[in-house]
């Protein structure tokens, strides 16, 4: 899959240089089909991305926020994505949808996650992702089994860094109209390289989508 690069100064550049083109998505959506929707994953660089949205003018009661991947612990944990988000947003009035990752009814967190499936669009409008030092993108992590997942748009992983995860499978990123990648750091610059050349032996290099753009600071590209 093809990847545009645009090369920021720092990881301050890249959350504004991110906000802008999440604004100008959001309206193109929202004059188009009535709202955007908008699937976010975790680790560092989305939250000061949304606390420069948060200050924008934009139609945030046109936006339904669903979530990438999500650590199985606590609501309110500080490890939990969603903890994150919902700080990050302030009191931006968007519609979160969050990952049932304290569901504990019948069939556990394997049945929650086909309850989330069911609550996906057809197509996203726009994906955040991320990149791992491993190469590893939303909770897609190197040797799992679900990343052969091809029958689920949502799976559990095994545990990773201490927790189990519930994660978005390559199915339900391909529903993505765009990708937006944020990638900052030097640790990154061996998996930047690898996702720009096409190396699929990383599993963000197994994520398609119809278009995708890498927002990188000069550490992480190298330059």
């Amino acid at each position: 899959m093809h990847h545009d690069l645009e090369v920021l100064e720092t990881p301050a550049d890249v959350a504004t240089a991110a906000a802008d083109d999440v604004l100008r998505r959001s309206e193109a959506a929202v004059a188009d089909h009535g709202r955007f929707t908008f699937a976010v994953s975790g680790g560092h660089t989305p939250w000061a991305m949304f606390a420069e949205l948060a200050r924008r003018d934009m139609a945030w009661d046109r936006v339904v926020i669903y979530q990438v991947d999500e650590r199985v612990a606590p609501a309110g944990d500080p490890d939990r994505n969603l903890t994150h988000l919902r700080e990050s947003l302030g009191s931006a009035p968007a519609e979160v949808v969050p990952m049932p990752v304290n569901d504990t009814g019948p069939g556990g967190l394997e049945a929650a996650a086909d309850r989330y499936a069911a609550t996906l669009p057809d197509r996203f409008d726009l994906v955040h992702l991320g990149l791992g030092p491993d190469g590893h993108t939303a909770s897609l992590v190197p040797d799992d089994p679900v990343l052969k997942a091809t029958d689920h748009l949502v799976a559990i992983t095994g545990p990773y860094q201490g927790h189990q995860r519930m994660t978005l499978t390559y199915p339900a990123l391909a529903r993505a109209a765009r990708v937006l990648w944020l990638v900052t750091g030097a640790d990154k610059q061996e998996p930047l390289a690898k996702l720009l050349a096409g190396d699929e032996s990383i599993p963000a290099g197994l994520v398609r989508a119809r278009a995708s753009l890498v927002l990188a600071d000069r550490q992480a590209a190298g330059r």
